[in-house]
């Protein structure tokens, strides 16, 4: 399987996190908090939590204080297919395809439900085939770019399609609120919404960089799960976020790690690029640590983190395509994603420009 291009999207509006407490201090909600949760959000607001910016499908950013069941539910519905449609379609005009010559749509997204899904808003706005299949992958949180990615490859290489679209968009700002949890307000100030697409096809890109999936590997930990799920009360989803999280994403991801060199018959020595979900700041320490790594060589995670937000699913994909347009050296790339479950998720890409 080959990559042939790629497509992101935001909200019009982004909004500094300065802003964002402004906006919550002036607001009911945050009188109802005790007074530990309000200096929490005072603090992971206002400190350097390697965010500056999220962007969020709202018009004005007291909107996300509208915790109304059927207001979420709405906001989803309204910009989720929007947004996954716009990333289609720049991945598509990238790629210099028009979209009767998509075999097949897979959406991924954990931040909403419809029924039918998502892929068939999209599938009817960009105008694909009737004929075309269509998967949603709804539930893996975070992680969900990789398994996507998979499946897209599975359909490729068993010749049920030529190329393939595969979607990953998330409406955060639809799925999250307040309350004393710690976890949940710490996810109501990292999360981001956005949209990626990648056009997946079973030959190299006649134009662009190469880029090439090189075999994948993934580990489930159920015994894990609950520090990093959505749960639901009161209509309502509810991320629960442990602080046991970047301890757990970073042992994971190396057994995945390790499991795909020695699936694939890799060495570590190999690896030139390191793309990352840009879950949080801690998270990305916890990566450094454990795989020796510096600073630059986790930029373009970081990068995505400081102007978006945690956006889930995409952020991978936003990373990706950060580091190929911005001097990461060609060769060996490890793509990895971490989320809900606990899951994790990694891959080689072979990388030519």
């Amino acid at each position: 399987m080959y990559f042939t291009s790629l497509g992101l999207a935001v909200p019009d509006r982004s909004f500094a996190q300065a802003e964002v407490l402004q906006a919550l201090e002036s607001d009911a909600t945050f009188a109802t908090l005790t007074e530990k949760s309000r200096n929490l959000l005072r603090k992971v607001l206002s400190g350097k939590n390697g965010i500056q910016r999220r962007h969020l499908a709202l018009e004005e950013v007291r909107e996300a204080f509208d915790f109304r069941p059927d207001a979420m539910m709405a906001r989803f519905r309204k910009h989720a297919p929007n947004l996954a449609a716009h990333a289609a379609r720049k991945a598509l005009e990238n790629a210099r395809l028009q979209p009767d010559q998509i075999d097949a749509l897979f959406v991924a997204t954990c931040t909403g439900y419809l029924c039918p899904g998502l892929s068939s808003y999209v599938a009817e706005t960009l105008g694909l085939p009737v004929s075309a299949s269509l998967l949603d992958l709804v539930g893996q949180g975070c992680g969900a770019a990789l398994p996507a990615l998979d499946q897209a490859a599975v359909q490729l290489q068993a010749g049920r399609a030529r190329r393939v679209l595969v979607v990953c968009v998330e409406i955060c700002s639809a799925a999250s609120y307040l309350d004393d949890d710690p976890g949940v307000l710490i996810s109501a100030c990292l999360f981001g919404d956005g949209a990626a697409a990648a056009v997946l096809g079973s030959e190299p890109a006649s134009a662009g960089p190469f880029i090439r999936w090189a075999g994948s590997a993934r580990h489930s930990a159920p015994e894990h799960r609950e520090h990093l799920r959505f749960d639901h009360r009161q209509g309502l989803l509810r991320n629960l976020l442990s602080a046991e999280v970047p301890s757990l994403s970073a042992r994971h991801a190396r057994t995945v790690f390790d499991r795909a060199c020695a699936t694939h018959g890799r060495n570590p020595a190999e690896v030139s690029g390191w793309i990352w979900h840009a879950g949080g700041r801690e998270v990305l320490r916890a990566l450094r640590r454990e795989f020796h790594l510096t600073e630059k060589q986790t930029e373009p995670s970081a990068s995505v983190l400081l102007r978006h937000g945690n956006m889930s699913s995409p952020s991978c994909l936003f990373a990706l395509d950060h580091a190929l347009r911005n001097g990461v050296p060609d060769g060996l790339w490890w793509l990895a994603s971490f989320g809900a479950g606990f899951s994790s998720f990694g891959a080689f890409l072979e990388v030519r420009r």
